[in-house]
């Protein structure tokens, strides 16, 4: 089973954020009377400097989907690990049967994505980075799983550090 992205709690009051609308669909119950129209909307909202979030809202008219699936994005925002305005270091996350490879790349690569990876990446203010989409081509799945992807990257540098102390204070213990 998929691992749902960490919900965290970032303020959304203090960044300048922009939305952008990914994905809108129309859906349709049938009911006795005929078809019930309503409408599912996917945002990603990022501020393009390593704060970025997705939210998905349902609503019988557009603009209070889009309107829903902002406000869901703002709060489920993230802190992304950037280094030289690219990732640290190569991920490949799954969410549901979507797949998404994140792969870093050299000043002046540019963005290469595309769909629901190019606008999460581009809200989280990433410049340079190549990227893959495998698996399931649902624009949901694969924002959530991008999204994913970069919540879970950490600084390589401060891992490092982390991992040296715990090993000196274990090596230590036993002598004294």
């Amino acid at each position: 089973m998929a691992k749902k992205p960490v919900k965290s709690k970032i303020d959304p009051a203090d960044l300048l954020l922009n939305d952008k609308l990914v994905y809108l669909n129309r859906v349709s119950k049938v009911v006795k009377g005929g078809r019930r129209l309503s409408f599912s909307a996917l945002v990603v909202s990022g501020d393009g400097n390593g704060h970025v979030g997705i939210g998905v809202g349902k609503s019988n008219e557009v603009p209070e989907a889009i309107n829903k699936a902002g406000a869901i994005a703002r709060k489920n925002l993230i802190k992304v690990k950037l280094t030289d305005n690219t990732i640290p270091y190569e991920t490949t996350v799954k969410f549901g049967a979507a797949k998404v490879l994140l792969k870093p790349a050299a000043p002046g690569t540019g963005i290469i994505a595309g769909g629901s990876v190019r606008a999460v990446v581009e809200a989280a203010g990433i410049k340079d980075i190549l990227t893959k989409s495998l698996g399931s081509a649902n624009k949901v799945n694969v924002a959530k799983a991008t999204i994913l992807g970069l919540s879970q990257i950490k600084d390589p540098n401060e891992e490092i550090t982390k991992r040296k102390g715990i090993n000196k204070e274990a090596k230590e213990a036993p002598s004294a």
